[in-house]
């Protein structure tokens, strides 16, 4: 299971773009109506002054050691979402490197040393870094341990599995670039817009039910998430209801069968929008044993998000939620 999350990880984080898109009826509409994405595609909106760092500092790291960072000059983010949160605090100057998931704006012109969960420690320690910031599944551990071994700090921060890790996250990379202040902003901030798109979801008599599907086509993997799929707490901030966990799926993702999907009863489908590529767009969705005799499937209600961003529960979270919401209950959503 641990490999499989890690995997699943990995896949939520491959994104060429910050592209939210909406599919209903096997057409599509520009989720940049909302205004909640209507900023610049794929660019991280940085706090209005930059921090200046307060060094060195030590910090305790996910993985349970305690790091010193002595300076923060040249910061290696070994996740998209991660350097997305350095870029945010205002201090993307410093950022030497990107993982091949790092593809805003502002990142695009810095050199790919790695992939999360592929991680080259002789790319990484070639652009000499003074910090790594990994994610909890960054891996393998022997590429890790000797970037360790070189003398660089590197702090491990706990993976996202809802809307209540995004301020600890923001926090604990703050913390780590000796910019404390600038994390507590960053994270009210944040917080506050979650809340602002949350509120602006209309009153219904009936919530919808939404299940989470992770597919890979290539590869016939047909998932439907439940607890701990880490998409639950985004769904019911959308004004709807996790089908799968609600269903009584235990495990993090299980393998699709028709009777999951009975169980489930969606009203509608949230995909990853490669992983709905994968399987031939709507009309492939729907070849999918069981698919099609589900609420979702008759009406053909899907909400497509991007795959890195989905999940990424960071600063740009707002947007994600404002498109699931728009997908949802705009003009076509499920009702």
């Amino acid at each position: 299971m641990r490999r499989l999350r890690t995997e699943l990880a990995g896949a939520l984080l491959s994104v060429l773009a910050l592209s939210l898109i909406t599919t209903a009826c096997g057409g599509s509409s520009d989720a940049a109506s909302s205004p909640a994405v209507a900023q610049t595609a794929d660019r991280v909106e940085p706090l209005d002054s930059t921090p200046e760092p307060r060094l060195p500092v030590i910090v305790r790291s996910a993985d349970g050691r305690k790091v010193t960072v002595p300076q923060a000059e040249r910061i290696v983010p070994l996740s998209g979402s991660l350097s997305e949160i350095v870029f945010t605090l205002g201090l993307g100057d410093r950022v030497v490197a990107r993982d091949v998931t790092a593809t805003f704006e502002q990142a695009a012109g810095l050199p790919v040393v790695t992939r999360g969960h592929d991680v080259s420690a002789e790319s990484v320690l070639s652009l000499r870094p003074d910090l790594v910031v990994a994610e909890s599944t960054t891996g393998p551990d022997e590429a890790m341990d000797q970037i360790r071994a070189a003398g660089v700090p590197v702090l491990v921060v706990e993976g996202a599995t809802g809307l209540d890790d995004v301020g600890p996250r923001i926090e604990a990379v703050a913390e780590a670039l000796g910019v404390p202040s600038a994390g507590e902003e960053l994270t009210r901030r944040t917080e506050e817009r979650v809340a602002a798109v949350a509120e602006s979801v209309p009153a219904q008599k009936a919530k919808p039910r939404v299940a989470f599907l992770y597919l890979r086509g290539s590869a016939s993997v047909y998932l439907i998430g439940g607890k701990g799929s880490g998409a639950t707490s985004l769904i019911e901030a959308a004004g709807a209801v996790d089908a799968g966990a609600e269903s009584g799926l235990e495990k993090d993702f299980t393998a699709i069968t028709s009777e999951a999907l009975v169980d489930a009863a969606p009203d509608a489908l949230l995909v990853m929008s490669k992983g709905l590529e994968s399987v031939g767009g709507v009309d492939g969705l729907v070849k999918i044993p069981g698919i099609a005799q589900t609420p979702a499937g008759m009406d053909r209600r899907i909400v497509s998000v991007e795959d890195g961003v989905l999940l990424n529960y960071g600063p740009r979270t707002d947007q994600v939620l404002a498109s699931v919401v728009e997908q949802l209950h705009g003009e076509g959503g499920a009702r």
